[in-house]
């Protein structure tokens, strides 16, 4: 695995440090991460996304959807199981896990479903107005001579 030095980045730029950081922690991770469960993240819309996690065998009471600190961290513990229960074979993996998703700024979660083994949580980037771009009005060269005219009258 190679890894990458981020001090230039670091002495270069300043207020993208949390980039580098996301960046780093990707990189140290990657091959650390559980593939348990399954899960694919799907763009819908420029600006809505659709995370779907398979989560066989768990209730809506075994499932927790949180949204942290720009984290959207999904967990489930199956409640304990009668154990006069007996299998022959056990293939449907209900353990325990909790997957987090880093969130960009300003994107909101805005909903979670469990339907057919499945859990969608749906998210949507939301720009606030102040900062979505916008047309600055262009003068007339007349104000402008009309402001310097007067500036001459005062003096």
């Amino acid at each position: 695995m190679r890894t990458y030095d981020f001090a230039p980045l670091y002495r270069a730029t300043v207020g993208f440090d949390q980039i580098a950081d996301l960046m780093d922690r990707v990189l140290t991770t990657e091959g650390t991460q559980p593939s348990y469960p399954p899960y694919n993240i799907e763009k819908l819309d420029d600006d809505s996304y659709r995370i779907s996690i398979a989560v066989a065998g768990f209730s809506d009471a075994d499932l927790s959807v949180e949204v942290r600190e720009n984290a959207l961290i999904v967990s489930a513990k199956k409640a304990d199981e009668d154990a006069a229960r007996s299998y022959l074979h056990r293939g449907i993996a209900t353990r325990a896990f909790e997957r987090r998703f880093h969130l960009a700024d300003h994107v909101q979660v805005t909903g979670a479903a469990h339907v057919d083994g499945m859990l969608n949580i749906d998210l949507v980037r939301e720009v606030p107005e102040a900062l979505k771009p916008r047309q600055i009005a262009i003068s007339s060269a007349k104000r402008i001579e009309k402001d310097v005219v007067d500036a001459k009258s005062v003096n």
